[in-house]
């Protein structure tokens, strides 16, 4: 009886570590966000399993389930389409659930986009903040409003067809000249970092629309 949080690589299937590999061999049972996405990747590893969803739709009537196998005795993987369990992805009030009843958890170290992005922008690490994805509407300027006060660099994702709207909320809620940067497909063929200020980030993006596509996540030096 134990749940294992796998992480899957995020795009260059090399990071894949063996370890994952192993456990995923060794699990009785897999849940993943997009059975589709993962079935792929299972595929890939020559990996067969019963499979089953596990989303943000169906997390609250899915942990019962999922209880239900552990406490039969089952060893139960989790993966997200891409990166850590948890992190802006399904996982928490499972994992919460399983802790609460007495339940081994297990979470193995692997890909995430939060990482090698806060990494790369140069900004201080000591001490950083992870904002994930911003509500879309209610709280979202007052959330804003609190990272221009953050002394600590911010690290949060957004989707591409958002990237727009953000930068334009970065300067006016936390300034034009702050440093920020940008970085999408990160592990990929197309990986690329833009680095500046929040206005030439923008300027930059306005002027390669065409680069607006993939995962993205924006760090936030701090004030």
């Amino acid at each position: 009886m134990k749940l294992y949080l796998i992480p899957t690589p995020i795009g260059n299937l090399e990071d894949m570590t063996l370890r994952s590999i192993r456990v995923l061999k060794e699990v009785d049972v897999i849940f993943a966000e997009d059975t589709r996405t993962s079935g792929q990747l299972l595929k890939h590893l020559d990996i067969s399993k019963p499979l089953f969803a596990h989303h943000a739709h169906n997390e609250h009537v899915g942990v019962a389930g999922v209880i239900k196998l552990l406490k039969e005795g089952k060893v139960v993987g989790l993966i997200s389409d891409a990166g850590t369990p948890g992190i802006s992805d399904p996982g928490f009030l499972l994992v919460k659930t399983c802790i609460e009843q007495g339940i081994d958890v297990e979470t193995l170290p692997g890909a995430t986009a939060l990482i090698p992005a806060l990494v790369n922008s140069g900004f201080p690490l000591d001490r950083f903040v992870f904002e994930g994805f911003l509500p879309h509407k209610k709280g979202r300027q007052t959330r804003w409003k609190a990272i221009a006060e953050e002394e600590r660099t911010t690290v949060l994702y957004e989707s591409p067809h958002r990237l727009h709207k953000a930068l334009e909320q970065i300067i006016e809620f936390i300034g034009p000249d702050r440093p920020i940067m940008v970085a999408r497909e990160l592990s990929k063929m197309h990986e690329q970092m833009v680095r500046g200020s929040a206005t030439e980030v923008l300027t930059y993006f306005d002027q390669n629309p065409d680069k607006i596509r993939g995962e993205i996540v924006i760090v936030i030096a701090g004030k």
